[in-house]
């Protein structure tokens, strides 16, 4: 089934048919010759069915695409089946699409698929099928004219398939245009195969019709493999080419340089791509206004640009262009299309503000401020009410002293002059002010400085006014030295009246001092000391003394000012010692560190000089002095001291000979910590009165009488039995004493226990006496029951207690120090005193 043992046969019916052959073929070969392929009515899916020669029609095709899905065709023009096809006696045919992506061409090979069914000549038994040759077609497809005139119906060709030289055949076809919609526009006589067509066609709607033509014998046998005859309707330029909008609307900046592109304009033509009746030409038919040209279009891509510099706003905003478009590449038979495309010039900054006149006068009274005195009108040609026409004024000259400010009007952009500060008559008569104005907006041509920074002068006359009394400067400084006596006079503030420019005539009240030290002469104004100035009284000291002073002219007018005095520090303070108890733990720390203040300035302060005067012998053997820095001293102790409360004076120096000594408590304490040692100082600081002692002595007589009530009756009921079952909820109460002794304890239980030295006696045992060690007391007490008795470290020895006979009964050791001891009595001593006193 390879195409070169195909073979062609074409019937002539005239010889104008021949010449459209001729024409066809022409055509043909020079969009790609068509291939017809002879292949069997029943095609199995991946089998090769023929090849296509794709390099002679477009060798740099680099994308190959079939129209028909059944059939994939490969790069070497390999057709091959993509899935089982079986062949209908119409013919079959798809189109091969060769495209150049970079160069955006494209080719079209057309492949025609046919197959032929045996015809019998006349019934004979043994020849009951026809039998299939390689046969064609003829002639190839067609093409006809849109929107033809006619006559209709209009011969197109004549369809011939060779199985017609042996046998009978009848033709027929298929297809849209046919049997689908349009109906019935063509038809193909039967016994001829001529093909014709029933009326105009529009290409723009119908560019091509796909039809099948049949080949078959009088028996209904199918003579032919069915033909694809594809109908390509010729493109006529019948469609005018049509803008994508009606109206452009475009702006452009006036300040637009020389082909500055505006927009684009688009138009569009139904009629065949890639032809003369697509290819489309723009132009400009007309400017409104018409003078001077100033845009031009690109005739092929619609691009509109400037082609002047002239574009100016404040002359013509906006221009009218009526826009062409014609086909044929713009030759005078091709169609036309227009448009109107409208251009708003938007304004640049291209103008500068200028002022009406170069010189303007004003007028204000001196003391005069927050006025406004004169507005300033300007004129300017860019659009109202943007960047490009709103100012902003400037004082260029004559406003050093910032009596003046300029603004705009946001509503009429005047410039709106102020005074923001008085100004006084007497030191200037009038004013010389230059004022420039520009825009908010940069400018966006070049134009001269001179032009862009407009000018004008502005002569302000100040106005004379009769004045009160002027306190210049607000604040005035005197210094007086601390200490100085009572009615010395200074010199005090000073006003003066600005038309005479001196103070005769004034009279000055004080009007606020803060210590009530000083009074003011009426007269002069001069200050005189009511009372002693006192530096260090001040806080803080180094501040200036304020005093508030009104000055009066004749005319009861008046100003306010302040009076500053420095008060000059003299040495009239000692160093003073900060600390006035101190703690320290000894043996943890070995030293205090003493701090020392003065009042006075630095220069009559630190370095501080610390010193012992004449003290105790015993306070220059334990404790010695030596220098820190220049505000403190570091007091130490001998190892030898004892624990106590230490009275030490100490003398203290400023550079300049001031001295003050200091009685500083220094408790020598037994602690890890100063907080215990204070807790117990305040302890043992409880002083009881006579009262009290008197009440405490007759409540301990009281007790004992009951004590000895109750050991008594106990001894009475028990006497020969053993130690009660309850001894553990009794308690033995202890008394202590320094000095050695007999201590004797009664019991609750009625047994008397003696304590002699470290001796074991009686009943009970040894209950230990108190012993000395370093300053600190212990004693003993005894737990009553089943308990211990510690004995306490004195003297380093250890006390025990044997059991006690006829009971059960352990003694075990208890310790308790003097201290805590002392701590748990002194405050309820100390309660009982204050009941006595009260009492």
């Amino acid at each position: 089934m390879a195409a070169a043992g195909l073979r062609r046969s074409v019937r002539g019916a005239a010889c104008w048919q021949l010449l459209l052959t001729l024409v066809i073929f022409s055509l043909a070969g020079e969009a790609c010759k068509k291939v017809i392929l002879n292949v069997p009515s029943k095609l199995e899916a991946d089998k090769i069915i023929g090849r296509v020669n794709l390099e002679e029609c477009f060798r740099s095709a680099d994308l190959i695409q079939s129209s028909d899905p059944d059939f994939r065709v490969l790069s070497d023009g390999s057709v091959y089946t993509a899935r089982a096809v079986v062949l209908s006696d119409e013919k079959r045919s798809f189109t091969i699409r060769l495209s150049d992506k970079r160069k955006q061409t494209q080719k079209e090979v057309t492949v025609l698929l046919e197959h032929q069914k045996k015809v019998l000549k006349t019934r004979h038994t043994r020849e009951t099928v026809l039998r299939r040759a390689k046969r064609r077609w003829a002639p190839i497809p067609c093409s006809m004219q849109e929107n033809s005139l006619g006559p209709f119906p209009l011969f197109l060709q004549q369809v011939e398939s060779d199985a017609a030289q042996n046998y009978t055949v009848f033709y027929s076809i298929s297809g849209r245009g046919v049997d689908q919609e349009p109906l019935n526009l063509f038809y193909i006589e039967r016994d001829t195969g001529n093909l014709f067509c029933t009326q105009p066609v529009d290409r723009e709607e119908y560019d091509v019709f796909d039809l099948i033509a049949y080949a078959s014998t009088a028996d209904g046998y199918s003579a032919d493999l069915p033909l694809p005859l594809p109908i390509r309707v010729e493109d006529e330029n019948d469609n005018h080419p049509v803008f994508t909008e009606a109206i452009y609307n475009f702006e452009v900046s006036e300040s637009s340089r020389l082909g500055t592109t505006v927009g684009v304009v688009c138009a569009t033509d139904r009629d065949e791509p890639d032809t003369m009746h697509t290819r489309l030409k723009y132009s400009i038919l007309q400017q409104t206004p018409r003078s001077p040209g100033l845009f031009s279009v690109h005739p092929s891509t619609g691009v509109i640009t400037t082609v002047s510099h002239y574009l100016d706003r404040e002359v013509v905003d906006k221009y009218s262009l009526i826009m062409k478009v014609q086909d044929m590449d713009g030759q005078f038979f091709g169609l036309i299309g227009t448009s109107t495309c409208i251009i708003t010039v938007t304004d640049s900054n291209d103008n500068a503000p200028t002022f009406r006149q170069n010189a303007y006068e004003a007028f204000v009274e001196e003391n005069a401020f927050n006025v406004e005195i004169l507005r300033i009108p300007v004129e300017d040609k860019d659009l109202i009410n943007t960047a490009n026409w709103r100012v902003n004024f400037t004082i260029l000259k004559g406003n050093e002293n910032g009596h003046f400010k300029i603004s705009t009007d946001k509503e009429t952009n005047e410039g709106v002059l102020r005074v923001v500060k008085p100004l006084n008559y007497e030191e200037n008569h009038q004013v010389n002010l230059e004022i420039g104005v520009n825009n908010e907006a940069p400018f966006t041509r070049d134009i001269p400085r001179v032009t862009a920074l407009n000018r004008a002068l502005v002569t302000v006359h100040v106005r004379d006014l009769d004045e009160g009394p002027e306190c210049t400067p607000a604040a005035q400084y005197v210094r007086i030295k601390e200490n100085l006596a009572v009615g010395s006079k200074i010199n005090g503030y000073k006003a003066y009246d600005p038309e005479t420019r001196n103070g005769n005539g004034l009279r000055y009240k004080k009007l606020h001092d803060p210590k009530g030290w000083i009074t003011i002469d009426e007269i002069s104004g001069s200050i005189i000391t009511s009372k002693i100035l006192d530096r260090e009284v001040e806080s803080p000291k180094n501040e200036l003394y304020n005093i508030t002073v009104l000055a009066i002219d004749k005319d009861n007018r008046s100003c306010t000012g302040t009076l500053a005095v420095d008060i000059e520090d003299i040495n009239d303070n000692p160093p003073e010692i900060l600390q006035e108890y101190v703690v320290i733990c000894k043996p943890k720390m070995g030293y205090t560190d003493i701090l020392a203040v003065d009042p006075d300035e630095p220069v009559h302060g630190a370095p501080f000089y610390f010193s012992l005067p004449n003290t105790s012998p015993e306070i220059s053997r334990l404790w010695s002095l030596t220098k820190v820095n220049d505000t403190a001293a570091r007091l130490s102790y001998q190892k030898n001291a004892g624990f106590q409360e230490y009275t030490i004076p100490i003398t203290v120096k400023d550079r300049a000979g001031q001295a003050a000594t200091k009685l500083l408590r220094v408790n020598l304490c037994e602690c890890t910590h100063p907080a215990q040692c204070r807790v117990t100082s305040r302890s043992a600081g409880v002083v009881l009165g006579k009262w009290a002692i008197l009440a405490i002595l007759l409540g301990i007589a009281l007790l004992f009488s009951v004590l000895l009530t109750l050991v008594c009756g106990v001894l009475g009921a028990t006497k020969g039995k053993r130690f009660p079952e309850d001894l553990a909820q009794q308690n033995l109460i202890i008394s202590n004493t320094e000095a050695p002794g007999d201590d004797r304890v009664c019991s609750a239980n009625g047994f008397m226990t003696q304590t002699a030295n470290n001796s074991s006696q009686g009943f009970c045992g040894t209950v230990g006496s108190g012993m000395k060690n370093g300053g600190q007391e212990t004693i003993e007490m005894m737990k009553g029951g089943h308990q211990t008795l510690e004995s306490c470290r004195g003297a380093g020895h250890h006390h025990t207690l044997d059991s006690c006979r006829g009971g059960h009964t352990e003694v075990d050791n208890c310790r308790y120090t003097y201290s805590e001891w002392h701590s748990f009595t002194q405050p309820r001593l100390g309660e009982e005193s204050i009941r006595g006193h009260t009492g």
